[in-house]
């Protein structure tokens, strides 16, 4: 775990607090990797993707993961969005809106 991370932040210029955790199946967008960012003490469970780029509008933007976030599995996170501290989204959601603090998210948003 702790290579890989240093590999995607040292290789792939991800912003990745040291703290966070993640799956290693999880997807970080390698199109646009300095747009991602995630925030201390979150996680990112199996299968999960963070979009920071959209081909189609031709759009490369940051997408931020807030301070101790978890992020379900299979759950997509589209690019540009911005999950706030303390926030849950549920396995298998789809993120295309801000998620504000403390939140729980299901489904799409």
């Amino acid at each position: 775990m702790t290579l890989k991370r240093l590999f995607y932040v040292r290789f792939w210029k991800m912003d990745l607090h040291p703290t966070c955790t993640f799956s290693l199946k999880a997807n970080f967008d390698k199109t646009n990797p300095r747009g991602v960012h995630v925030g201390a003490e979150s996680y990112v469970a199996f299968d999960a993707v963070i979009f920071a780029h959209d081909m189609t509008r031709g759009l490369r933007t940051d997408t931020y993961i807030g301070k101790r976030c978890f992020i379900g599995a299979r759950s997509i996170i589209m690019p540009g969005v911005t999950i706030h501290d303390g926030s849950i989204v549920g396995a298998g959601s789809v993120v295309t809106r801000d998620v504000p603090s403390g939140v729980i998210v299901a489904g799409g948003k």
